[in-house]
């Protein structure tokens, strides 16, 4: 309600999908962090657009191809290290969901 007037649509939304949010606040602050944190996508996502719009135009499409490999190619160079604070999360997932983890781990 206190952010109704310059928020409302926002807030209409969390309204219409509370069903769809509230499980997330469910969780400990370490499980939400990681989650909220960590999406992969949105990050490569982002990385590439970053790429592309420094450019401003390309020749042809194999400049912007080979643009956007080389792109990829340093981003994976952080996939090869844990999320941060991951060890503090994956501690609360093991309280959370130790048998799920075991089976995964087997």
């Amino acid at each position: 309600e206190k952010w109704d007037g310059k928020y409302s649509t926002i807030n209409q939304s969390w309204r219409r999908n509370w069903e769809q949010i509230s499980p997330f606040l469910s969780y400990p602050h370490e499980i939400r962090r990681v989650i909220y944190t960590t999406n992969a996508i949105e990050s490569l996502n982002r990385s590439l657009r970053k790429a592309v719009k420094t450019r401003g135009h390309f020749p042809n499409d194999q400049a912007a191809t080979k643009l956007l490999y080389l792109a990829i190619k340093n981003l994976v160079e952080k996939w090869k290290r844990p999320p941060k604070d991951w060890t503090a999360a994956m501690n609360q997932f093991t309280i959370l969901f130790d048998e799920r983890i075991r089976a995964v781990q087997n």
